[in-house]
């Protein structure tokens, strides 16, 4: 499969930032392994036909969903544009809320907002090469065989409410 992002060269910095990510993704499974505290995100489920766009993070062995964190005063829908514009360079695609699910997911009360992008063409996207190092257009059959995070899971198994 020809790769989904624009070429672009890892340097000795993006070297470092995934270095940082790592370690510091680490350090937040402890504490968040401790304090449980809650958490809200939004995730995009970029559909190209029927295949499903994943992005796999420097930090995390799943792959999952373009998307992540809200900030404090930050709507669901703002969450996941933005997310979507740093993690993989899309902005400007209106997306269809498709609900919400909750679980417990790295040690934290999870509240995840999904959107949907239904595409006709694959676009061209832009990886950080820090965060996101890759990108994978993922059938339905695929799907089975790719190691997912909780919450991807959840949405692709319909267990979508709180």
């Amino acid at each position: 499969m020809p790769s989904l992002e624009r070429a672009r060269r890892a340097t000795f910095i993006d070297f470092i930032w995934r270095v940082v990510l790592r370690l510091g993704y680490r350090c937040a499974l402890v504490w968040w392994h401790l304090r449980r505290p809650p958490h809200e995100g939004a995730l995009v489920a970029i559909y190209v036909g029927q295949a499903l766009l994943l992005v796999k993070a420097s930090y995390r062995a799943e792959w999952n969903f373009p998307g992540g964190s809200l900030q404090p005063g930050e709507t669901p829908d703002a969450a996941a544009r933005r997310e979507m514009e740093e993690e993989i360079g899309l902005s400007s695609h209106a997306l269809r809320p498709a609900g919400s699910v909750c679980g417990s997911w790295e040690g934290r009360r999870d509240r995840v907002h999904f959107f949907e992008l239904h595409l006709d063409r694959m676009p061209e996207l832009r990886l950080d090469n820090r965060e996101i190092v890759a990108a994978h257009l993922a059938s339905p059959e695929e799907l089975h065989g790719i190691a997912l995070t909780g919450a991807v899971v959840a949405y692709l198994g319909g267990n979508l409410g709180c």
